[in-house]
């Protein structure tokens, strides 16, 4: 029987007194195997990574910053969002994407140091979860992971410095009165 699955077969007309009964079964594969994307991923690559090498010898600072092909990868990933409106891609290559910028950011000298790789990271999750929320799915966790990174990895940016000991005293005060609330909570 499994030979037979992927060849498309249609069945018989049976007649039963002047009424015709017609069974049909049928392997399509409307719109591409299953499964497969639409997109020719190696193609998309080449495209990105050539870019980036192209843009790498028009803007020198380039040359510096940590692999293209890394980020090639996350814009690659993007591309396919946008197509294929894939929920994996987008976590891959918004996740990918935010990985890569610092270096950019660095070698162009527009901020480096601490915090800015968990600034892009923040900024990753905000995005994600607009889109979750355009499409109706609800801003979800994303967007408190967005945030909370988005804050500390700002913080870190602007003021040097700042998460060595600030942030640490606001969690240890944000589980203080969690805990405090919990053992109000029992003594009613």
């Amino acid at each position: 029987m499994s030979d037979q699955r992927d060849k498309a077969t249609t069945g018989d007309v049976v007649g039963d007194g002047g009424v015709v009964h017609a069974y049909g079964w049928e392997w399509s594969d409307v719109g591409g195997p299953r499964g497969r994307s639409r997109l020719p991923w190696f193609g998309i690559f080449l495209v990105v990574f050539g870019g980036l090498l192209l843009a790498e010898r028009i803007w020198p600072p380039l040359s510096s910053a940590g692999s293209l092909v890394f980020l090639a990868v996350g814009l690659a990933f993007l591309a396919s969002w946008l197509v294929n409106h894939g929920v994996a891609s987008l976590y891959l290559g918004g996740i990918l994407t935010a990985l890569a910028v610092p270096d950019l950011l660095a070698a162009a000298n527009i901020v480096k140091g601490d915090g800015v790789g968990t600034l892009c990271l923040g900024v990753a999750f905000l995005l994600i979860s607009a889109v979750r929320a355009g499409s109706r799915g609800g801003w979800g966790w994303q967007a408190g992971l967005g945030a909370i990174l988005f804050v500390i990895g700002a913080s870190t940016v602007a003021v040097p410095g700042f998460g060595d000991l600030v942030w640490p005293v606001l969690l240890v005060a944000f589980g203080l009165l969690l805990l405090l609330r919990a053992a109000r909570g029992r003594n009613r």
